[in-house]
Order: C-alpha cells, then structure tokens, then sequence
C-alpha cells in the first residue's frame, strides 16, 4: 500500500483540499484499497476542527466532500509510516525537513513538483484571501493530485 501525506501549516485549507481531491481521485480509480491518504499541518493551531468553511465549499462545489477531515499536527511517527510527505510550500517544507529523520529526507517534497506546468513550487495560503484564492488552489492541488495518481498506480490504472 503507497500512503500519502499532505501538509500545510494548520490543516484547514489547503492540504485538506489536497486530501479530498486526492481521495476521489483514488477512488474513481477504484485504488481506495491500495493507497492511504492523510492530512496534517505543522503548527498545532486547529488541532480536532473541520476544515475552514471556504475550503468546504469551493471543495463542494468542485463535487469533493471534505466535511468529515478533521486537523492534526504532523507527528514524528508520519516520517516512518507515509512514503510521500507533500508540502504546500517553503515554510511548511522547511518546518518538515527540521523535524524529519535524516534517513527519511527523501520522502518530503512539494506537492507541486507533481505538477511539471506549476509556476512555482508553492500552493499559496489562501486562508487571508478571498474566494478565488480558494478556487486557485482548487485547481491547483487538483493538476498535481492528478500526476501523482498516475505516479503511485499500478501502469494499469494509471491516471489518463
């Protein structure tokens, strides 16, 4: 089983929007039973919430359900469980490396190099923004979760 990690700052925007959209991704794929998907922020700020309401609903609106996602904080023990340890940007990736085991380093990287037409490496925190940052990192997350699907199927069920 290939499991996934994303990772934000609080775990109310964006890596829960990443979580869902990958999660649907998985499961029209038909792959729910060979790939586990998690999502976690590194500061403890909001630590049992739901996701914030915007990332609810522009996630709704895209047909993506992420109202039962609850936040948790990145904990030591995500570096030996998961193979893919995806974040948002440089903070929340220097904030993962400093904590990260030395010989786990290899699983933590952006999640947009998954996307080979990103601007920039970063999903930008749309939290202090209004809707249509939301819906960028909508669509943004959406490009990247779409490659790393087709990275970590099986060659049959790739993402097409």
């Amino acid at each position: 089983m290939v499991k996934v990690l994303f990772v934000c700052m609080g775990n109310i925007c964006r890596s829960p929007t990443a979580h869902g959209v990958f999660r649907d991704l998985v499961m029209e794929a038909g792959l729910s039973d060979q790939v586990y998907i998690d999502s976690a922020g590194t500061h403890a700020y909001h630590i049992g919430k739901t996701p914030d309401p915007r990332s609810m609903a522009m996630a709704a609106e895209q047909g993506v359900d992420i109202s039962d996602l609850r936040a948790r904080q990145v904990h030591e023990s995500d570096f030996e469980k998961f193979d893919y340890i995806l974040a948002m940007d440089a903070e929340n990736l220097a904030a993962l490396k400093m904590i990260c085991p030395k010989h786990y380093q290899h699983k933590v990287m952006y999640l947009l190099s998954f996307d080979p037409e990103a601007a920039s490496p970063e999903v930008p925190d749309p939290y202090y923004g209004g809707p249509m940052g939301f819906l960028r990192v909508y669509n943004m997350v959406e490009r990247a979760a779409e490659n790393l699907l087709a990275e970590v199927s099986p060659r049959e069920y790739a993402f097409a």
